[in-house]
Order: structure tokens, then C-alpha cells, then sequence
């Protein structure tokens, strides 16, 4: 019993007995409200971030993730001719001799705004050069394209190179690694935003990261990805597919996964109420 009593009051400290001892939420209410929204600075109403659980590993797939390809299932996927063929849990561009044509891969689900995560690899020796060498590509909605390309040692025009917002904007700075060595991107694409006449009321925009660097930085994007052509935007639906492009080169992926993104990660500059 003189165990029972020794823990008893602690007990009651951390339990309360009744509404008087309940704890309170930690924060303010008597601080100045945030301009742009309804919360005071450091509001104890205001709500808590969802909890998301990271993945073990570095580059895995968090807890709220759209897993596209975990190097077995192709079911997320339809090749517009043929499926892409999975080779040691890599997908593999499959030569257009084998597809009967151009065979880009699309996502059976619809995206708008999200964060993407993708790990590449072209193909070693190379035995091409400039566009021809280990060329792909990452669509958003199907229209707005970051480039895939063996960008080590390849020179090649400036705003179509790994990294690049293809025919606008070349990356900061080139952080390819080595033909034949695993790459990874790390996305963000925020969709354009139309007016109910057509009219654009916001581009695109993406932020990249190759290989663990910078390559674009919340970049604005013309429009609908074209070559030899200045991009411009047709309004669309708030979700499509993303596509892998086919390049005739085999380009092989693994590990990719979305995480859909709220209003609220971009609502900064949509002139909405801060969330």
C-alpha cells in the first residue's frame, strides 16, 4: 500500500479529477491576429498538422503517399500501347521497335497540385548524344513536362537538360550524376488555376530538386510543353494523369510515389484566409 501511495498524487497531477484540473491547450488568446487570416499569433485554437508518418529509409514513400510503382505492380499504369516491361523492380522505356510506336506511360489516376518523388536511370554505355541520350521525361496533367536526360558530359541545348522546365527555363545548376547510377527528383507542381471564362488566372509552377539540388525554384511555367515552340496555356480540368515519356531511349524508373497536395499548400498567394 505505501507503493499505492507514493503514485496516487502523481496520478492525479496528470489526470486531473474534474473540468478544474483539465489541462489547457498550450498557446494565446490575447496576442494580435495574423493579417490574411482569423488566427492570433501563436493561437491556441488554432488547429494542429495532420500527423504523417516518414518513411524509414530516406526517399521512401510517407504514410499519405500515392505509391505509383514499389518495383513489383504495374497496376497504378497503362502503356498507351503496350506496358512497360519491369526489369530487376525497374520500370524500363521498352524500345518503340518492340511498342510498334511512341508508348508513354499514364497514371490511371487524375492529379492536380502534389509532391512527387522518382528515382531514374539511363542507360550505360550511352550510345547516343544531345536529345538521344537516355531522353525522358515526367508530364504533369499530362502537359507540362521536367526533363529526363543523361545530362554527364552530354552537351545539348540549355532549357532541354536534366532539370530543365523543358523549353523554358534550364536548371540552376547541372547535378547529374553518371550514365548506368541511380538519380532521383524530388517535385512539386502546383496545377494552373482558370477562370470559369478559360482565362489564366495563375500558372503552373514547380519546384525541382536532382539528385538532392536545387534545379528549380518555384519556377512559373508558360504552358503546355512544346518543341521548337513558344509553350502556351488552354484551360483544363483540375486533375489528369502523369505521364513518363517515351523517348525511344530505355530510360529505367523505380520507386514512385505522390502525395496529393490541399489548397492550403498553396493558398499563399490566391488571396485566400491563412489556414
Amino acid at each position: 500500500m505505501t507503493g499505492m501511495r507514493k503514485v496516487a498524487p502523481a496520478l492525479m497531477l496528470v489526470l486531473g479529477t474534474g473540468p478544474a484540473l483539465a489541462q489547457e491547450k498550450p498557446g494565446f488568446k490575447d496576442t494580435p491576429v495574423l493579417p490574411g487570416g482569423q488566427w492570433r499569433v501563436h493561437d491556441a485554437d488554432r488547429p494542429a498538422p495532420a500527423v504523417v508518418t516518414p518513411a524509414a529509409a530516406p526517399g521512401g514513400a510517407p504514410s499519405d503517399a500515392v505509391v505509383l510503382f514499389d518495383g513489383r505492380s504495374t497496376d497504378a499504369w497503362r502503356g498507351e500501347r503496350a506496358m512497360w516491361p519491369v526489369e530487376n523492380g525497374a520500370l524500363v522505356v521498352p524500345s518503340r521497335a518492340r511498342s510498334g510506336g511512341e508508348n508513354n506511360l499514364v497514371s490511371k489516376q487524375s492529379f492536380g497540385d502534389v509532391q512527387m518523388h522518382l528515382e531514374f536511370r539511363s542507360p550505360n554505355p550511352p550510345t547516343k548524344t544531345s536529345q538521344d541520350r537516355g531522353n525522358s521525361g515526367i508530364w504533369f496533367m499530362q502537359r507540362y513536362e521536367v526533363q529526363i536526360l543523361d545530362g554527364y558530359n552530354n552537351p545539348t541545348y540549355a532549357d532541354g537538360t536534366v532539370g530543365a522546365v523543358y523549353g523554358w527555363k534550364p536548371p540552376l545548376v547541372n547535378a547529374s550524376r553518371k550514365p548506368g547510377e541511380w538519380q532521383s527528383y524530388d517535385i512539386v507542381f502546383e496545377r494552373p488555376r482558370f477562370a470559369a471564362d478559360g482565362s489564366l488566372v495563375r500558372p503552373a509552377y514547380v519546384t525541382a530538386f536532382l539528385n538532392g539540388v536545387l534545379v528549380q525554384n518555384h519556377q512559373a511555367m508558360l504552358g503546355t510543353t512544346a518543341w521548337r515552340q513558344v509553350s502556351a496555356y488552354t484551360a483544363h480540368a483540375d486533375a489528369a494523369p502523369i505521364q513518363l515519356q517515351d523517348h525511344d531511349s530505355p530510360v529505367a524508373y523505380r520507386n514512385i510515389w505522390v502525395r496529393p497536395l490541399t489548397e492550403a499548400a498553396i493558398a499563399q498567394d490566391l488571396g485566400g484566409k491563412g489556414q
